[in-house]
């Protein structure tokens, strides 16, 4: 699929920056989440699973440097992989003491052959002080926060069990800007129950208009051990089908301005923990029928998004 011509990717952007071909290394920096630790509930958002949502769970019984190095032998050999971004994915990683936190990104940033940092949290865990580490970091390396936002709608925030509201991305998102240097990501979910298409295509606008980096989109998807497992099991949640869901994504990114990178189109969870959709399995089917969509409509991303 020649991404290029439809959308703007991630893969593109970092080779484009670097020169060469990167990719990111998860890493599981044993944190946890407010969302979960007792401080706003102990329940978690209704999607999240044991290991944080992380795609390919890793272990926090380890250092950073040796994850890291384990890591580096599996990109480089199965992507061919030169550079590499310090991914601290699971849980929220802006959450514990900011000296703590501080050692942890730097163990990352010295590591051999990682160019940069990239940091998963949520919209009401970023303090002043945090965010001064990291833009301090971001003066010398490629840092980048990825917000879990999900949507604008503050109800949609309420049904997810999220316990933060959209004004509190607001907040962190002007911190995050006025100090520069640090790119700025955000996690939207398709598919949340009681959102109509109309609802997200004002999350795509909204977001292009108060002006972000990178976004990353996934499907609602349902996996094993969750609430949502629950709400499914019973009939409360229904998903997508994989035609459905490429035609509302492709509207999306009609809206979204041609500036904004996309990192992900399609949430990526193994086969053993996911209940459904089961389609998202099939990545490269899938990739392949929204190539057919944006061809079939003569469109790209950004196609209908007129900035403000």
């Amino acid at each position: 699929m020649n991404e290029a011509i439809y959308y703007s990717a991630f893969s593109r952007y970092l080779k484009d920056k670097f020169g060469c071909k990167v990719h990111k290394i998860s890493i599981h920096a044993g944190m946890t989440c407010p969302n979960r630790d007792g401080s706003l509930s102990t329940d978690g958002c209704i999607f999240c699973d044991e290991v944080g949502s992380a795609a390919k769970p890793c272990k926090p019984d380890v250092s950073i440097t040796e994850q890291l190095a384990r890591g580096k032998s599996v990109m480089s050999r199965k992507y061919k992989a030169e550079k590499f971004l310090a991914y601290f994915q699971p849980f929220t990683n802006t959450y514990g003491p900011v000296d703590e936190l501080a050692r942890l990104y730097h163990e990352a940033i010295t590591a051999d052959d990682v160019v940069g940092l990239v940091i998963g949290t949520r919209p009401d865990c970023v303090s002043p002080e945090i965010l001064d580490v990291i833009a301090s970091i971001a003066r010398e390396k490629y840092v980048q926060i990825e917000f879990g936002l999900q949507s604008i709608h503050d109800r949609s925030l309420d049904y997810l069990n999220r316990h933060h509201s959209y004004a509190d991305f607001i907040k962190a998102h002007a911190m995050t800007r006025e100090r520069g240097g640090i790119s700025i990501g955000v996690h939207v979910i398709l598919g949340i129950a009681g959102e109509s298409e109309a609802d997200m295509i004002d999350t795509a606008r909204t977001l292009s208009d108060i002006g972000i980096d990178l976004i990353k989109i996934h499907q609602m998807h349902v996996i094993k051990g969750t609430r949502l497992e629950e709400m499914y099991n019973c009939g409360e949640y229904v998903t997508m089908s994989a035609e459905e869901y490429v035609t509302l994504l492709v509207t999306f990114l009609e809206h979204l301005s041609a500036d904004i990178v996309i990192d992900r189109l399609i949430g990526d969870r193994s086969h053993d923990v996911l209940v459904a959709p089961r389609w998202s399995i099939k990545k490269r089917v899938m990739l392949r029928l929204i190539q057919d969509e944006f061809i079939r409509r003569n469109t790209r991303q950004g196609a209908k998004y007129e900035k403000k």
